[in-house]
């Protein structure tokens, strides 16, 4: 599948702008004439519970730059916390707070009517959870990354961005990675909050900017040379990049996008 962005609009408004469509054919031209890009990537990891595991993620802290940990709420717990914590410690890895809807059987994929109030809380409990992983692994909590479906409908629902914002801010001021141009994106900047613009390598969009819903056609990619390439395409249009830790052959996928970013002469590194 041929995805595709206008850059020139995505440079102009990097951190609140949509993602437009069906232009990604212009990039590699492009970055030919542009400075060398900087680039993070990152991946979700922490997604078991139990003795039930999901990612690799030792091996995908060998290669990303920055860590998605899921906080409890649609996977992990305490010891994988932890345990992530300490590893990604151990590799200079950033560590960031995966946030989401209270949904283990639903693994955070379903949307869910919570009241502002009980959300904000909800994303604060998360965060305070993980920084104390972090702190006894010598690291801390560096940004916030919603997961799933709190991501997609804190990207176009203003009360719920606004109550995830609330969460953030009784914490303390963190930057927020996500979707360019979403509601959440543009109220961290109007309160001052850093924003990070966000691609994913291995996921399709819809003409408006969002991320194509998972099981329709084009939504996933799983060939590794098509995500590396779309991962070099993306370059210079975001910051970071993310490859999903729970997909299949997430390890390879990971791996051949840093191989091709570093390739096209992109720096590779954390932007907290």
């Amino acid at each position: 599948m041929a995805i595709m962005v206008d850059r020139r609009a995505v440079r102009r408004h990097v951190h609140v702008a949509k993602i437009p469509p069906r232009t990604f054919s212009r990039l590699s031209a492009s970055s030919r004439r542009m400075p060398r890009p900087v680039i993070d990537l990152n991946a979700d990891l922490g997604e078991g519970f139990g003795r039930w595991t999901l990612t690799d993620d030792a091996a995908l802290l060998d290669v990303v730059t920055s860590a998605n940990v899921a906080c409890g709420f649609h996977a992990g717990d305490a010891a994988t916390m932890r345990r992530v914590a300490e590893l990604a410690a151990e590799r200079g890895v950033a560590v960031g707070a995966h946030v989401a809807y209270r949904d283990l059987a639903g693994f955070g994929r379903r949307a869910m009517a919570v009241p502002p109030a009980e959300l904000a809380a909800d994303v604060l409990y998360q965060l305070g959870a993980l920084e104390a992983c972090c702190r006894a692994a010598g690291t801390r909590v560096r940004y916030v990354k919603p997961h799933g479906a709190l991501y997609n409908t804190a990207a176009t629902d203003e009360a719920v961005a606004a109550a995830v914002l609330d969460g953030m801010r009784a914490f303390g001021g963190l930057p927020v990675l996500g979707l360019p141009g979403s509601a959440l994106a543009r109220a961290a900047d109007a309160a001052g909050l850093p924003t990070v613009a966000e691609g994913f390598a291995d996921r399709g969009y819809a003409p408006d900017g969002t991320l194509l819903p998972r099981g329709t056609p084009g939504a996933l990619l799983e060939d590794p040379q098509a995500i590396a390439r779309h991962a070099v395409e993306l370059a210079g249009a975001v910051r970071s990049i993310c490859v999903h830790g729970d997909s299949p052959g997430a390890v390879d996928a990971a791996r051949g996008v840093r191989a091709a970013l570093e390739r096209s002469g992109a720096a590779v590194e954390a932007f907290a």
